[in-house]
């Protein structure tokens, strides 16, 4: 991923996951089911496309963490993000269900057993035997990164010892054909913050996060890649689908991760931005950033990983989340493609084409701007003493 990711080359194109023949764009970020991990066997058969990410994701993180959850199950918990859990599950089920109408056998209701937006944590618990608190965030795009202050609130009030933490979605006709309805999808791969950015382009997959305490982490052997340091969450309170054009919901939530975080506006060293490519949630939040960053926006570095791998919906916040820690572990923030025009009224330093090495690598913030008013932001510290990783 980070070699993608430093490449800055979209992987937003052609899929068939389904017929879109109808639909004004005909592009999405699609995982190649070829390369996914064999099924366990009996424990999902019924486990939706999503499912199926989320435990491959949950896999990676809690191999890579060192983690062995023997004797510990009922002190960790699993926080994960989802919009449509198993939705394209649901569609293929009623459109089978309604090629058969009178004319033979329905199909297994039992297909339909997955549908459910709490299916990705449920199936990350069983997979990993976790026997501590599922909960399950749907907060449109702000759900990964929702999920995951949800978990470092838990390690940290000792609710758990460790907790899984990430965001699962698949592609489906459903959101597919709601956002080509409000014309949010650009026909191109999207263009964040650019002055021809024309909407999102929809991805699909899975990002999970291990958190567990500093000293437990270090004192098992484990080597951490960053610290959670900060995390906020607010509401725009303000409409279904545009955010106020202040970006004062975001602000709050961007001061709010600050605060917890116990560092100053001063002190990040870039943003992974929500940068969906639509016109007005751009618009928005270069405005939150002028207003938390004041002039010293202009010199801020700012991506999207959307750029790269399209809008994720619930993973989104996770799978940034990951990008974040990558950039800050390997100091350099991966760029976004140069397509687009620049846009004057955007003051933002946006990283474009190829790497920026920064520096100082210290503190960064993600956030996450979603559908209803949702807003998210999390902040990463680097780990270690130095600023800059060897």
């Amino acid at each position: 991923m980070w070699e993608g990711l430093r490449a800055g080359a979209s992987v937003v194109g052609p899929f068939d996951r389904f017929d879109h023949s109808g639909h004004r764009t005909h592009i999405a970020a699609q995982v190649d089911l070829a390369a996914e991990p064999a099924r366990p066997r009996g424990k999902s058969s019924r486990l939706s496309l999503a499912d199926r990410f989320a435990v491959a994701a949950a896999r990676e993180a809690v191999t890579r963490a060192g983690l062995d959850l023997a004797g510990r199950a009922g002190r960790a918990g699993v926080y994960f993000g989802t919009c449509t859990g198993g939705m394209i599950e649901a569609e293929v089920y009623f459109e089978a269900l309604l090629a058969a109408a009178g004319r033979g056998e329905p199909p297994s209701v039992w297909s339909l057993a997955s549908q459910q937006q709490n299916g990705p944590g449920d199936a990350v618990a069983r997979d990993l035997g976790i026997g501590g608190p599922v909960q399950t965030v749907s907060a449109a795009c702000a759900s990964g990164a929702m999920a995951i202050g949800d978990a470092l609130r838990a390690v940290r009030g000792g609710e758990v010892d460790v907790a899984i933490a990430g965001g699962s979605d698949g592609l489906c006709r459903l959101t597919y054909a709601g956002f080509n309805a409000l014309r949010a999808v650009d026909e191109r791969s999207c263009r964040p913050f650019r002055g021809d950015r024309a909407g999102l382009s929809l991805g699909e997959g899975a990002a999970v996060l291990v958190l567990e305490p500093l000293d437990r982490a270090i004192a098992r052997g484990a080597r951490p890649l960053a610290i959670a340091a900060g995390e906020a969450a607010t509401c725009d309170a303000h409409h279904m689908t545009s955010p106020p054009p202040d970006g004062s919901g975001a602000v709050e939530a961007i001061r709010g991760a600050l605060a917890d975080a116990r560092i100053e506006a001063n002190e990040i060293d870039f943003v992974n931005a929500h940068g969906t490519g639509t016109p007005l949630n751009d618009a928005a939040e270069c405005e939150a950033l002028v207003t938390v960053f004041g002039e010293r926006v202009a010199d801020l570095p700012v991506t999207s990983t959307k750029s790269l791998v399209g809008h994720l919906l619930g993973a989104a916040g996770s799978l940034e989340a990951v990008a974040t820690i990558l950039c800050l572990m390997a100091a350099e923030v991966h760029p976004m493609p140069v397509d687009g025009s620049s846009d004057p009224a955007t003051r933002l330093r946006l990283v474009l084409g190829r790497p920026l090495r920064l520096a100082r690598a210290r503190h960064a913030l993600s956030t996450s701007l979603a559908f209803g008013g949702a807003n998210a932001a999390l902040v990463f510290t680097r780990h270690g003493e130095d600023d800059v990783a060897s």
